[in-house]
């Protein structure tokens, strides 16, 4: 398969890969708004020409939006290679292709967010420890930091206190997410929406800078869900799904 990099220049003809839908809806917008102010962070957006969910998002992880100490690591936001995609070798092409450029800047190793266990949204452990990585650090919701370092004297990265023990005081629900995952633009309106005509307490913080993510009560910033202070999950939900977990909660 051949790759193409979305850059400032491209970006409004290219698709993302990750919404599949027209560049006018909101999720596409809102990533895409998103994307454009990372690039000046140092950025890159690597993804198959077809058309499909075949890409990799990667940056300098003093950069990253998450709460992470890995000074001159390079920080994976997200690998995706769709079912249809799966077994002939394109994940390990954007991974090749994510390897050599941070060698290229001089990176000591690379990065990404993973758990002992396959969880939605996150890097599947298997496939990282078939290309060497190995658990850094791991917070209490059990969300885990992978590094594969390019030397055996490279420091190992590591979540910040505030992302090792997620917890907040608020009561209820709240959402902390940011846009990097365009599904948020759509799905997040609907669940404030079911919340307010289930009259459940529900609050959405969206992380609107670096700083703000970087020092957030979890490791996952695209999408944590908290209830009465206690983590939930990072898998992003429709109104349907919402309304599942609402009514379980109340057994």
């Amino acid at each position: 398969m051949k790759y193409i990099r979305v850059t400032k220049e491209n970006i409004e003809k290219e698709h993302i890969c990750c919404a599949i839908s027209r560049n006018r809806d909101i999720q596409v917008i809102s990533k895409k708004n998103w994307l454009k102010e990372r690039f000046d962070d140092g950025l890159v957006f690597l993804k198959s020409i077809e058309r499909g969910k075949c890409f990799i998002e990667y940056i300098p992880a003093e950069n990253a939006w998450n709460p992470i100490m890995a000074e001159g690591y390079m920080y994976i936001d997200c690998l995706w290679v769709a079912g249809s995609f799966k077994g002939n070798g394109y994940s390990t092409d954007l991974l090749n292709a994510c390897i050599e450029d941070s060698k290229a800047k001089g990176k000591k190793g690379i990065c990404i967010l993973s758990a002992a266990k396959k969880k939605p949204f996150l890097a599947d452990p298997e496939f990282l420890k078939y290309k060497d990585f190995t658990v850094c650090d791991e917070a209490d919701n059990g969300i885990q930091l992978w590094y594969l370092p390019f030397s055996l004297d490279a420091a190992k990265p590591e979540f910040k206190e505030c992302a090792k023990h997620p917890h907040i005081e608020q009561a209820g629900y709240v959402l902390y997410y940011t846009n990097q995952c365009p599904f948020n633009a759509k799905y997040v309106p609907m669940l404030l929406e079911v919340a307010k005509e289930r009259e459940v307490p529900f609050q959405a913080i969206r992380l609107e800078t670096k700083e703000e993510a970087q020092n957030a009560p979890t490791p996952v910033t695209t999408y944590a869900l908290f209830y009465n202070g206690e983590y939930v999950t990072n898998e992003q939900m429709n109104d349907k799904r919402f309304i599942k977990l609402l009514d379980g909660m109340e057994k």
